[in-house]
């Protein structure tokens, strides 16, 4: 006789297997109106556990075709939001659902803002000493010139 956990362990796994898929963890952007995608990000945790126990129906050295059976078997998920992602023209940003976020969790979450900030900062500095430095009328005078 097959064992019947082996039945139940396989239907449990087969639902299982059913309930996991990609769009459960990363799931289907969503397109906003100025073209902007948000994709949401979740964390999925999946439990399982079976058992099962044979009963004899008939004193042992006998045939033992009718033995009773005893099981069960059983299963959990959770799903969590954790984060979004904006994909937007200029930029990449992952905004965390949870407002308990470390000081270097939002450090990290600053450095793609910085840098712009950064970036526009020198080039207007670029920009203001090329016009402070342009030649005057009468060709006296020096020009910087500044590699970018």
């Amino acid at each position: 006789m097959a064992n019947p956990i082996e039945g139940l362990m396989s239907v449990a796994m087969e639902n299982i297997k059913q309930m996991v898929d990609v769009n459960t963890i990363i799931g289907d952007p969503v397109t906003a109106d100025d073209g902007t995608i948000i994709i949401p990000v979740s964390k999925v945790s999946f439990g399982f556990g079976a058992g099962g126990s044979e009963f004899n129906a008939k004193p042992e050295g006998k045939d033992n075709k009718n033995a009773m059976f005893g099981g069960g078997a059983g299963g959990g998920v959770s799903i969590n939001p954790v984060a979004f992602m904006v994909v937007g023209k200029e930029q990449i940003r992952l905004l965390p659902v949870s407002s308990n976020m470390s000081t270097i969790d939002r450090v990290v979450d600053m450095i793609p803002d910085l840098l712009n900030r950064f970036n526009s900062f020198i080039k207007d500095l670029a920009n203001k000493k090329d016009d402070e430095d342009e030649p005057a009328a009468d060709g006296e005078g020096t020009s910087i010139v500044l590699d970018e």
